[in-house]
């Protein structure tokens, strides 16, 4: 239970990033300084974890340039992107674009990592399709899809992915903390030539180290906590209520919701995550490690 808890509280804060950030979006701080906050703050507070606790690590000569790599895709261009989807589009939809993640995920598995392509991954990517193309044109609700929020979302999902194809490398070389204290300041360095930074209320500060603190440092602790007491399968499950719990906010907080047409589209691509997630069970021998 206390596995299940923690993951589940892994997705509600991951869920806060797009009703914060549009608080932080009136408070006129625009979406690339906000990713380059909640990287910089975030890797922040992981360094200081890091000196508290003593669990850093060094990492090798020879992986720098992929952590560096991961680190320009996986954070900065990730945070970006998602940032920019969810200024033009809402909280609601830019979430449930970012879970497009799993479709990306077994095309890139095929490309990079040569595993085989089944009739469930081709189902499920055929779902995330047909759902972006329905949230993508749905009318009748109070959000307004847009072609480059709608392009920013499906890049955020991509980025995503890649989560998992690096930590399929990296992730048995080091620890979660150690890899962000090499990615983080990465991430930030890239996405500053980009970012135009504004006066901001103490509101607006207050705002920014709440949505890094939560999202970024917090989510990520108590997610991996959470995998170290359950299987990575039923981890995954809890945690496609991230988008479920965005839209609720969102819906809550901005009065964001769909039409007949996006509700449909958001279903269809969490039930492409819930198959995929499924997929990954069966295939998984009995007894290997989650």
């Amino acid at each position: 239970m206390t596995g299940y808890l923690l993951v589940l509280c892994a997705a509600v804060l991951w869920a806060l990033i797009g009703p914060l950030s549009k608080f932080l979006f009136a408070e006129g701080v625009t979406p690339l300084e906000v990713a380059f906050w909640r990287s910089t703050i975030g890797w922040g507070l992981f360094a200081v974890q890091a000196l508290a606790l003593r669990t850093g690590q060094r990492a090798k000569a020879s992986d720098l340039p992929a952590l560096a790599a991961f680190g320009l895709v996986g954070v900065a261009l990730f945070y970006g992107s998602y940032q920019v989807a969810i200024e033009h589009v809402g909280a609601a939809l830019g979430s449930v674009l970012l879970y497009t993640a799993p479709a990306w995920v077994a095309l890139l598995s095929r490309l990079v990592l040569a595993e085989p392509t089944t009739p469930a991954k081709l189902c499920a990517v055929a779902a995330t399709i047909i759902g972006v193309a329905l949230v993508s044109l749905s009318g009748g609700g109070t959000v307004k899809p847009s072609a480059l929020g709608v392009l920013a979302g499906l890049t955020a999902g991509f980025t995503y992915a890649l989560y998992y194809i690096f930590g399929k490398k990296f992730l048995t070389r080091y620890d979660t903390a150690t890899l962000f204290l090499y990615a983080l300041p990465v991430g930030s360095l890239c996405l500053l030539p980009f970012v135009h930074f504004a006066p901001k209320s103490p509101s607006a500060w207050a705002l920014l180290v709440l949505l890094s603190a939560a999202t970024t440092w917090g989510g990520y602790s108590v997610y991996y906590a959470g995998l170290k007491r359950l299987e990575a399968t039923r981890a995954a499950v809890v945690a496609t209520l991230e988008p479920v719990i965005a839209a609720w906010l969102a819906w809550w907080w901005w009065n964001e919701r769909f039409g007949p047409a996006g509700y449909l589209g958001s279903g269809l691509i969490l039930a492409a995550v819930l198959l995929m997630v499924a997929e990954g069970a069966r295939r998984r021998p009995t007894g290997s490690p989650s």
